[in-house]
């Protein structure tokens, strides 16, 4: 099977087809080769009539840049349209467009985070003001620009393990892939990866549940753990998303052990700016669970998502309906840090929230961010 150069996200069947393709042209090339060198040269006084060879028709340039360049005009994903409101346009999401798209409009020097708040008891607030809020980057106060509490469109990224130890559990797993899809946004954009060793793009960005379905069932259950390489990949691919939001929900069941990239360089990717938030369910037994449990709570806990690792694998369904009503009630918080952005370096961030009559509240966000514009990875599909 051919393996993806990392950041390339290709589907299945398009693999299969470009190598077919590939060597029916070459196969045409070497018998025109052959035709032109065995034919008799020409004669200067008496000429010989020739026949006419119609040259193959060449396959169009492919429209995504191979692994290591960048895409100036990334293809966009179309969503349905959505409500049109001062608000949105506030807070950087614009109303949908004539296409029906929602497009983000963030001013160059603006940050945006997403937020989720909790109480002392683990319960989602979700009745707080702007005023509630105190935003600090590199422990420096920062102002506030806009704020709302509002359920908008979000790009999902769907990233199920498919190796070996998988295949007893693909049927629970993929059944609670689409609970979380149907208890989120119906504007949602969702795409599919497939990975074991290798990973697959296996649906491209839709919000019909029956596409989603086949390619959750593209099952092989074969091969070791590629997660930070899909991870990565999968984070580069969300770029082509015009939805602000992004999130990874992300399910394995072992410790990465065939990935080119490493813990660090996975988290550093995360981090650029607008990058996604990391839903993980851990699947882990005792074998090198310790590993594999440290790598999720990093990911999730950096981008502000969480990691879940239930003992049972029926708890799997309920933890993923869990994760949609979080991402479906979270504040979103744009401000304009003191320090421009053209000063690099990694900026941390910390949120507070304090508002009667809680006695204590918890912020989930991004620990921090990389300054400059979002990373145009090679994440398309070829």
């Amino acid at each position: 099977m051919f393996m993806p150069e990392l950041g390339t996200m290709q589907l299945r069947n398009r693999c299969a087809s470009s190598r077919v393709v590939s060597a029916f042209l070459f196969l045409i090339f070497c018998g025109l080769l052959t035709a032109q060198t065995s034919a008799p040269s020409q004669s200067s006084q008496t000429p010989t009539p020739q026949s006419k060879v119609q040259q193959p028709s060449q396959a169009p340039p492919p429209q995504t840049p191979p692994s290591g360049q960048t895409s100036a005009n990334p293809p966009a994903a179309q969503s349905p349209a959505g409500p049109q409101d001062q608000a949105s346009r506030a807070a950087g999401e614009a109303p949908a467009n004539d296409n029906g798209v929602f497009v983000f409009h963030a001013e160059a020097q603006e940050v945006t985070l997403h937020a989720t708040v909790v109480d002392e008891r683990n319960r989602l607030v979700t009745n707080l003001g702007k005023n509630d809020f105190s935003v600090f980057e590199n422990s420096q106060p920062q102002q506030i620009r806009s704020f709302r509490q509002e359920d908008i469109p979000v790009a999902i990224g769907i990233v199920i393990d498919n190796s070996g130890s998988m295949r007893e559990k693909r049927d629970e797993v993929n059944k609670a892939a689409l609970n979380l899809v149907r208890a989120s946004n119906a504007q949602d954009q969702v795409f599919v990866v497939n990975f074991s060793d290798e990973y697959y793009l296996d649906q491209e960005f839709t919000s019909d549940i029956k596409k989603l379905q086949v390619a959750l069932e593209k099952v092989e259950a074969r091969g070791g753990t590629a997660l930070y390489d899909a991870i990565i990949a999968s984070a580069d691919y969300l770029i082509h998303s015009p939805l602000q939001r992004k999130v990874l929900f992300v399910v394995t069941d072992g410790e990465d052990d065939a990935s080119q990239e490493n813990l660090e360089q996975a988290v550093h990717r995360m981090q650029q700016e607008n990058g996604p938030t990391v839903y993980a369910i851990g699947l882990l037994g005792q074998e090198k669970a310790r590993r594999a449990k440290r790598a999720l709570e990093v990911i999730s806990d950096r981008t502000g998502g969480i990691a879940f690792f239930p003992p049972t694998l029926n708890e799997v369904d309920e933890i993923s309906r869990n994760i949609a009503h979080d991402i479906r009630n979270q504040y979103t918080i744009t401000y304009t840090p003191t320090t421009p952005k053209n000063v690099g370096g990694f900026r941390t961030i910390h949120v507070d929230a304090h508002a009667r009559p809680y006695k204590k509240l918890t912020v989930r966000t991004r620990s921090g961010y990389y300054p400059g514009q979002e990373r145009q990875g090679a994440g398309g599909v070829q």
